[in-house]
Protein backbone atom coordinates (compact mmCIF):
# COMPACT_ATOMS: atom_id res chain seq x y z
CA UNK A 1 0.00 0.00 0.00
CA UNK A 2 1.44 3.13 -0.87
CA UNK A 3 1.40 6.39 1.51
CA UNK A 4 -1.33 8.21 -0.36
CA UNK A 5 -3.51 4.84 0.00
CA UNK A 6 -2.74 4.80 3.69
CA UNK A 7 -3.64 7.86 4.35
CA UNK A 8 -7.06 8.39 2.32
CA UNK A 9 -8.11 5.00 4.88
CA UNK A 10 -6.92 6.95 8.12
CA UNK A 11 -8.73 9.30 7.41
CA UNK A 12 -11.69 8.35 7.18
CA UNK A 13 -10.99 6.57 10.60
CA UNK A 14 -12.35 8.41 13.75
CA UNK A 15 -9.09 9.72 15.50
CA UNK A 16 -9.07 9.37 19.27
CA UNK A 17 -8.59 12.74 21.68
CA UNK A 18 -7.55 13.74 25.15
CA UNK A 19 -9.70 16.51 24.23
CA UNK A 20 -13.30 16.33 26.73
CA UNK A 21 -15.83 17.30 23.85
CA UNK A 22 -13.99 14.94 21.09
CA UNK A 23 -15.05 11.94 23.69
CA UNK A 24 -17.87 9.73 22.17
CA UNK A 25 -18.22 7.93 25.18
CA UNK A 26 -18.67 11.21 26.89
CA UNK A 27 -21.29 12.11 24.84
CA UNK A 28 -22.97 9.13 25.42
CA UNK A 29 -22.80 9.11 28.84
CA UNK A 30 -24.32 12.90 29.34
CA UNK A 31 -27.38 11.42 27.11
CA UNK A 32 -28.06 8.84 29.19
CA UNK A 33 -28.01 10.72 32.25
CA UNK A 34 -30.21 13.20 30.37
CA UNK A 35 -32.61 10.36 29.36
CA UNK A 36 -32.35 8.74 33.26
CA UNK A 37 -33.08 11.91 34.90
CA UNK A 38 -35.96 12.56 32.69
CA UNK A 39 -37.67 9.36 33.57
CA UNK A 40 -37.26 9.51 37.13
CA UNK A 41 -40.31 11.78 37.98
CA UNK A 42 -41.88 9.46 36.01
CA UNK A 43 -41.11 6.78 37.53
CA UNK A 44 -41.02 7.75 41.16
CA UNK A 45 -44.95 8.00 40.05
CA UNK A 46 -45.17 4.28 39.80
CA UNK A 47 -42.43 3.42 42.46
CA UNK A 48 -39.76 2.06 40.16
CA UNK A 49 -36.35 3.07 39.70
CA UNK A 50 -35.10 2.85 35.88
CA UNK A 51 -33.53 -0.41 36.49
CA UNK A 52 -36.83 -1.67 37.93
CA UNK A 53 -38.74 -0.18 35.14
CA UNK A 54 -36.61 -2.22 32.52
CA UNK A 55 -37.45 -5.52 34.39
CA UNK A 56 -40.80 -4.38 33.69
CA UNK A 57 -40.58 -3.83 30.25
CA UNK A 58 -39.47 -7.26 29.61
CA UNK A 59 -42.09 -8.46 31.87
CA UNK A 60 -44.86 -6.71 30.45
CA UNK A 61 -43.85 -7.43 26.64
CA UNK A 62 -43.16 -11.61 28.00
CA UNK A 63 -45.53 -11.61 30.69
CA UNK A 64 -42.61 -14.14 32.15
CA UNK A 65 -39.20 -14.99 32.13
CA UNK A 66 -36.24 -16.81 33.67
CA UNK A 67 -33.81 -15.17 35.39
CA UNK A 68 -31.08 -16.09 33.02
CA UNK A 69 -33.07 -14.98 29.85
CA UNK A 70 -34.52 -11.39 31.94
CA UNK A 71 -30.26 -11.32 32.36
CA UNK A 72 -29.64 -11.68 28.92
CA UNK A 73 -32.31 -9.45 27.32
CA UNK A 74 -30.95 -5.98 29.93
CA UNK A 75 -27.28 -7.29 29.60
CA UNK A 76 -27.29 -8.00 33.56
CA UNK A 77 -25.11 -10.15 35.24
CA UNK A 78 -26.89 -12.45 37.80
CA UNK A 79 -25.41 -10.38 40.93
CA UNK A 80 -26.98 -7.15 39.61
CA UNK A 81 -30.01 -8.53 38.62
CA UNK A 82 -31.06 -10.70 41.60
CA UNK A 83 -31.65 -7.59 43.92
CA UNK A 84 -33.72 -5.84 41.34
CA UNK A 85 -36.25 -8.61 41.15
CA UNK A 86 -35.86 -8.81 45.31
CA UNK A 87 -37.40 -5.25 45.79
CA UNK A 88 -39.82 -5.76 43.01
CA UNK A 89 -40.82 -8.90 44.57
CA UNK A 90 -41.07 -6.77 47.60
CA UNK A 91 -43.20 -4.10 46.36
CA UNK A 92 -45.60 -7.39 44.88
CA UNK A 93 -44.81 -6.29 41.33
CA UNK A 94 -44.07 -10.27 40.70
CA UNK A 95 -43.03 -13.56 41.80
CA UNK A 96 -39.91 -16.24 41.55
CA UNK A 97 -40.88 -19.27 41.38
CA UNK A 98 -38.19 -22.45 40.91
CA UNK A 99 -39.27 -25.10 38.88
CA UNK A 100 -39.78 -28.07 40.46
CA UNK A 101 -38.59 -30.55 37.47
CA UNK A 102 -34.89 -28.18 37.74
CA UNK A 103 -34.74 -26.18 40.67
CA UNK A 104 -31.74 -24.05 39.37
CA UNK A 105 -34.19 -22.21 36.90
CA UNK A 106 -36.28 -19.34 38.44
CA UNK A 107 -39.18 -17.76 36.55
CA UNK A 108 -39.86 -14.47 37.41
CA UNK A 109 -44.16 -13.85 36.89
CA UNK A 110 -45.91 -10.57 36.76
CA UNK A 111 -48.56 -10.65 40.09
CA UNK A 112 -52.00 -8.67 38.97
CA UNK A 113 -50.53 -5.78 40.65
CA UNK A 114 -47.31 -5.71 38.35
CA UNK A 115 -49.84 -6.30 35.52
CA UNK A 116 -51.99 -3.27 36.44
CA UNK A 117 -48.69 -1.07 36.57
CA UNK A 118 -48.58 -1.65 32.99
CA UNK A 119 -51.58 0.76 31.87
CA UNK A 120 -50.18 3.34 34.61
CA UNK A 121 -46.94 3.38 32.94
CA UNK A 122 -48.44 3.33 29.40
CA UNK A 123 -47.55 7.24 28.94
CA UNK A 124 -43.86 6.74 29.52
CA UNK A 125 -42.63 5.86 26.73
CA UNK A 126 -44.18 8.73 24.57
CA UNK A 127 -43.05 11.18 27.46
CA UNK A 128 -39.64 9.83 27.03
CA UNK A 129 -39.48 9.60 22.91
CA UNK A 130 -41.04 13.20 22.32
CA UNK A 131 -38.08 14.55 24.34
CA UNK A 132 -35.29 13.30 21.95
CA UNK A 133 -36.83 15.65 19.36
CA UNK A 134 -36.54 13.71 16.53
CA UNK A 135 -38.57 12.33 13.69
CA UNK A 136 -39.41 8.23 13.07
CA UNK A 137 -36.51 7.65 10.77
CA UNK A 138 -33.67 9.13 12.63
CA UNK A 139 -35.12 7.75 16.08
CA UNK A 140 -35.31 4.66 14.30
CA UNK A 141 -31.18 5.15 12.75
CA UNK A 142 -30.21 6.23 16.26
CA UNK A 143 -31.02 2.84 18.16
CA UNK A 144 -30.49 0.94 15.16
CA UNK A 145 -26.74 2.67 15.53
CA UNK A 146 -26.30 2.63 18.99
CA UNK A 147 -27.26 -0.93 19.37
CA UNK A 148 -24.20 -1.92 16.58
CA UNK A 149 -21.60 0.25 18.90
CA UNK A 150 -23.02 -1.84 21.89
CA UNK A 151 -22.52 -4.91 19.71
CA UNK A 152 -18.99 -3.69 18.57
CA UNK A 153 -17.91 -2.46 21.61
CA UNK A 154 -18.36 -5.49 23.61
CA UNK A 155 -16.76 -7.50 20.82
CA UNK A 156 -13.72 -5.61 21.49
CA UNK A 157 -14.30 -5.86 25.32
CA UNK A 158 -14.10 -9.62 24.45
CA UNK A 159 -10.91 -9.56 22.38
CA UNK A 160 -12.80 -9.70 18.91
CA UNK A 161 -12.45 -7.79 16.17
CA UNK A 162 -16.31 -5.37 15.80
CA UNK A 163 -17.75 -4.66 12.94
CA UNK A 164 -16.30 -2.12 10.84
Amino acid sequence: MDNDSARRRDASKAAGSLLLDDQLCFALYAASRAVTQLYRPLLEELGLTYPQYLVMLVLWEREHATIGELASALELDHGTLSPLLKRLQAAGLLERRRRTEDERVVDVVLTPAGRELAQRADAVPQVIVDSYGVDAAEFEGLRTRLRALTKSVAAAREGRAGPK
